[in-house]
């Protein structure tokens, strides 16, 4: 995970420890990106990035799935877990799957591993989504006219009607009619 742009830094690289990025924050890992005014690091035992807490007016997220469809998403609050690739956008959440889909509502959770999404609302609030089918296959287009007939000449294998299949064989002798 790259921190590849912040405005200022506070926190330190050390086990079960927490770093802060502030202003214009964009970190990205392989195709995703994400950004906020806002980033919370958490580190493990070990070191590695636990989960990243990104905050925002409103906070973004962006990635190329493995069949090239970008998702695009925002919400007050994000919260990723690099462990598990879940991205839990909460507060007025929107997510797009380009020429999949969008979905709206209090928190939506997308799976940056398998592109799975559920949603919840909150309160009184409902999650709305949108589906877009996948494009048909132009059908071939069929004539009203008949078949055009073949002109070309018969073939050796396919002689015309009545006339001998190799003239000069052993089945019709020359001189025999």
């Amino acid at each position: 995970m790259n921190v590849e742009n912040a405005q200022r830094f506070d926190g330190k690289y050390a086990p079960n420890s927490t770093a802060t990025f502030y202003g214009n924050v964009v970190i990205t890992q392989g195709t995703m990106k994400v950004t906020g005014d806002k980033a919370v690091v958490h580190f493990d035992g070990d070191q590695n990035v636990d989960h990243v807490l990104i905050t925002g007016a409103p906070a973004h997220i962006q990635e190329m799935d493995d069949s090239g469809n970008l998702m695009l998403g925002h919400a007050s609050q994000l919260d990723y877990d690099n462990n598990s690739g879940l991205a839990i956008l909460t507060g007025h959440a929107f997510i797009q799957q380009k020429g999949r889909g969008e979905a709206h509502g209090d928190k939506l959770t997308y799976n940056t591993q398998t592109s799975e999404m559920t949603g919840v609302s909150g309160g009184d609030g409902r999650v709305h989504m949108t589906f877009i089918p996948k494009p048909k296959p132009a059908a071939a287009k069929s004539s009203t006219q008949p078949a055009k007939t073949s002109t070309a000449a018969p073939t050796s294998a396919n002689p015309p009607a009545g006339t001998p299949a190799h003239a000069g064989s052993a089945a019709t002798p020359q001189g025999q009619h």
